[in-house]
């Protein structure tokens, strides 16, 4: 049988957060246990002064003596009351600060994991772990840990008082420990069972309420505000039925403690009171009543201690579910060679290139093709070709499964991730808008930005008067104050403010007006100069003029050339150009 109260993981993950967040706080953990231990002392002296009074009362007969005890026992309160304000002050310092570092640590380490995490984690999960989770253990580790450590304190010391003035009784208060551990343990298997579910349940519940959130337009035209409501009440009452089992389950530490409590000062009562009947023990009514105190005194508090540890199995998992976070490998930013030449135009090989985002499910196919240095390329191709693979393959956001890139004939898989990226700006469909004014969007790609080059950059991407309309206010979250258009003209004027020898255009003016997009392509020919820049488009009159087109079907290139040969040959390229023409009519 298993009686173990910390799994082999279990132990693993809390000395990985004492070693990386408390061990470097000991002096003050030392300080805390310290004031705990006094907290500790006083029901000890409480038990002391309470049978010295008792005996006042019933031998000595001195009001002298009794006021005496009476300032005493308020002193060692006080003294109480003090360690009351200072241990969970001491205490919440401390764990704020150590979560404070944690929340740091996730964050940074979230930045640097693969694209293929953030591929297969919802937003919901991520949110609930770098959010939900860490205020939970916060909360554990800052009040219940401490008050924890207080009751466990009281325990022992209270208890060692009441071993020192009769052994025999205090033994008898043992026979029930075997059972409640006994008990306690199968409890804190459940709850952690139940708890895993109730994770997962939160997890589904948050991840359709940002489902919900990006949706509402569609959900709203489509009007189907009853299917999401239902969907997420399903969420819910998950989370209802899995909370209510985890409740159920916690709520049976009490009366086990209650019933264990009753049955022990039957036992006390019985065996003091023929002890102190019986002229062979050293016990008087006041030893017997000061000992039922004592006991009253550590029940209390060794309830508190089961609760917190049944509530501990619950926290582990959080434990374990934020902690697995740190043990997927994140991508090592500097290691590698450091392109050093930045000043000429880089060209790109890939060589018998194959990739697939899953295993035996290939999205390339011994793909071979070069965009030549400085040159204007496009890559077009039915959905699902393997078109934005490319673009993500060339800035490394995945690793292929075979061949080779290299830029300027250098090896990619030897480059540092920095320095690669560095050289490579991207316009894509999924853009990123912050909560913020336009200026500050704009020169999220250059931080130290003056605002005169902000403001240049706008209006290359035709978005300088909407700047002046906005007059610095936030575009609200992910940008929901401004049309598609809008946003991607944002993506462009970060673009214009920090170009880079490598420019890559996915979809980068689909949402934009005829008008506007022909002043766009003109500034981007600008920006493209002695540059090398591939395009992603489905609008071919785009990339009529690109030096080189490179038409992708079922992951491989069935066809290459400059717009007139590929029009001339009469095939894929021809077709996709005859499918557009009553459009462009």
């Amino acid at each position: 049988m298993n009686l173990k109260l910390f799994s082999e993981q279990d132990t693993k993950n809390l000395k990985w957060f004492w070693n990386n967040y408390m061990r470097s706080r000991m002096v003050w953990l030392i300080i805390v246990s310290i004031l705990i231990l006094i907290q500790g002392l006083v029901y000890q002296q409480f038990l002391v002064l309470t049978e010295t009074g008792l005996r006042v009362i019933f031998d000595n007969g001195s009001y002298k003596d009794l006021i005496w005890i009476c300032l005493a026992v308020f002193i060692i309160f006080s003294v109480r009351a003090v360690m009351s304000f200072l241990i969970p002050t001491i205490s919440a310092k401390l764990t704020t600060a150590a979560l404070f570092e944690l929340r740091r640590d996730l964050a940074r380490h979230v930045l640097r994991l693969p694209q293929s995490y953030f591929d297969a984690k919802s937003a919901g999960d991520l949110i609930l772990r770098m959010v939900s989770q860490v205020q939970r253990l916060s909360a554990f580790v800052g009040q219940a840990s401490v008050k924890a450590l207080r009751d466990f304190a009281t325990v022992i010391i209270v208890s060692s008082y009441l071993i020192y003035k009769n052994i025999y009784l205090f033994s008898i208060a043992l026979v029930v420990i075997p059972l409640i551990a006994f008990l306690m343990l199968q409890v804190f298997k459940i709850v952690k069972r139940i708890q895993k579910q109730t994770e997962k349940a939160l997890s589904a519940y948050i991840t359709n309420i940002d489902e919900m959130k990006s949706g509402m337009r569609t959900i709203k035209m489509s009007g189907q505000e009853e299917t999401e409501a239902h969907r997420i009440q399903s969420s819910a009452l998950e989370i209802k039925r899995q909370t209510f089992r985890l409740m159920r389950t916690q709520a049976f530490t009490p009366p086990v403690i209650d019933l264990s409590s009753a049955f022990v000062y039957m036992l006390v009562i019985g065996g003091g009171g023929y002890m102190a009947l019986s002229d062979k023990y050293a016990m008087d009514g006041a030893s017997i009543i000061t000992f039922l105190i004592g006991l009253v005194l550590i029940f209390d508090p060794a309830r508190h201690v089961a609760q917190f540890l049944t509530q501990l199995q619950s926290s582990l998992i959080l434990l374990e579910s934020v902690r697995s976070i740190f043990d997927v490998a994140g991508e090592d930013l500097q290691s590698g060679k450091t392109i050093e030449n930045t000043s000429i135009p880089f060209s790109i090989k890939f060589e018998g290139v194959s990739f697939g985002y899953k295993e035996n499910h290939e999205i390339l196919n011994n793909i071979s093709l070069e965009f030549k240095a400085g040159t204007k390329n496009a890559i077009v191709g039915s959905t699902g070709s393997g078109k934005t693979t490319i673009l993500s393959l060339i800035g490394k956001l995945y690793e292929i499964d075979e061949g080779k890139i290299t830029l300027n004939d250098q090896d990619v898989s030897k480059l540092s991730l920095t320095s690669l990226r560095d050289q490579i700006s991207i316009v894509s469909q999924d853009i990123v808008i912050f909560d913020q004014s336009l200026e500050d969007n704009i020169r999220y790609a250059k931080p130290e930005a003056t605002d005169a080059e902000v403001f240049k950059a706008a209006k290359e991407a035709k978005i300088g008067g909407l700047i002046k309309e906005k007059s610095g206010a936030p575009v609200g979250p992910k940008g929901s104050q401004l049309s598609g258009g809008q946003k991607q003209r944002v993506a462009l004027a970060r673009t214009f403010l920090k170009p880079a020898p490598i420019l890559l255009l996915d979809e980068a003016t689909s949402a934009l007006d005829s008008i506007t997009e022909a002043g766009i392509a003109r500034a981007l020919m600008k920006l493209s100069k002695n540059r090398t820049s591939i395009i992603v488009a489905h609008k071919l009159d785009l990339i009529k003029d690109a030096d080189m087109i490179f038409v992708l079907e079922d992951g491989s290139v069935v066809e290459s050339g400059n717009h007139n040969e590929l029009s001339k040959n009469g095939k894929y390229y021809a077709s996709l150009l005859q499918a557009q023409q009553p459009k462009n009519k």
